[in-house]
């Protein structure tokens, strides 16, 4: 894949990550997406398969996808709550469970590219 592929994977993962977590954040009403009664069983899956869906999509450094949209959540929390001191944790927060979704990223890429 060229730059210019990279570059579009790159952008589809952040407007998805950002549009995904928006909408979490409004069906949940209007607050922090991982304060969701169902974030575990709801919104943290979809962000998972979300990321799979990309690696698929854009096979090139798939991993980065997963961990693009699971730091869409930063700005959505900043909107949402304001940046707070808080905001730092939530950070540390987002790059751990970005470890999951990046591996499922990863993993969506190495099968795409296997079935060529």
């Amino acid at each position: 894949m060229t730059r210019h592929g990279i570059g579009r994977g790159a952008a589809l993962s952040l407007v998805c990550g950002l549009a995904y977590w928006g909408l979490a954040s409004w069906m949940i009403g209007g607050g922090e997406p991982w304060d969701a009664g169902t974030y575990w069983t709801l919104w943290y899956p979809g962000a998972l398969l979300l990321s799979l869906a990309l690696g698929l999509a854009f096979p090139a450094r798939a991993w980065l996808w997963g961990l693009l949209v699971l730091l869409a959540q930063i700005p959505v929390v900043a909107v949402v709550a304001g940046v707070e001191p808080l905001i730092l944790a939530g950070l540390l927060y987002a790059l751990v469970l970005a470890v999951p979704a990046a591996a499922a990223s990863a993993l969506g890429g190495w099968w795409r590219r296997r079935r060529r």
